[in-house]
C-alpha cells in the first residue's frame, strides 16, 4: 500500500472528539470518525500538550481513527492539519511534530493510518501510563 493511497488519520490529542477544540471542528469537517483505535507507542505529557512516540515496547497510545470524507480533499486538508500541529514551522520555530505511516488497532481490524509524532526532547516529562490523554485529565482533576 502507497502513501497515496492511505486516506486514514489517527488522533491521540487536542485532535480527538473529546477536547471539543477549533482544531476538532475542522477534522469533523473533512473526516468520519470510524471509532476509537491504538498505536503502539508512548505518550507523555508535555505540560500544554501530549507528544506521542513510537516504541519497540508493549505498550499503546488511545485515541480516535478517522478516514477522509472525499479522498480529493485528503491532500488539501492534511496540508492544514500540518500547519496545525507545526511539521513545516518556520525557521525560527523547532519543529515538534512529525507526519507518519502507522499501524494502528481498531477493534478487530489492523490498518494504515497517518499519525503526528512527537519529534522534541521528553527527557524528564511525566509518561501518561494509561496512554490516554483524556482519562489522565479527568485523573488528574
Amino acid at each position: 500500500m502507497t502513501s497515496h493511497t492511505i486516506h486514514n488519520l489517527f488522533v491521540y490529542g487536542s485532535l480527538r472528539s473529546g477536547f471539543q477544540s477549533h482544531a476538532y471542528e475542522y477534522i469533523s469537517r473533512f473526516f468520519t470518525l470510524v471509532g476509537p483505535a491504538k498505536v503502539k507507542g508512548k505518550l507523555v505529557d508535555m505540560g500544554a500538550y501530549p507528544a506521542g512516540i513510537p516504541t519497540d515496547e508493549e505498550r499503546f497510545i488511545y485515541g480516535e481513527l478517522y478516514q477522509i470524507k472525499n479522498a480529493n480533499e485528503f491532500s488539501w486538508a492534511m496540508g492544514q492539519l500540518d500547519d496545525y500541529e507545526g511539521v513545516n514551522a518556520e525557521e525560527e520555530h523547532e519543529r515538534l511534530y512529525g507526519r507518519a505511516i502507522t499501524e494502528v488497532i481498531a477493534g478487530d481490524m489492523t490498518l494504515e493510518a497517518w499519525i503526528y509524532w512527537y519529534l522534541g526532547d521528553t527527557s524528564g516529562q511525566p509518561v501518561i501510563e494509561s496512554g490516554d490523554i483524556l482519562l489522565y485529565m479527568k485523573d488528574k482533576q
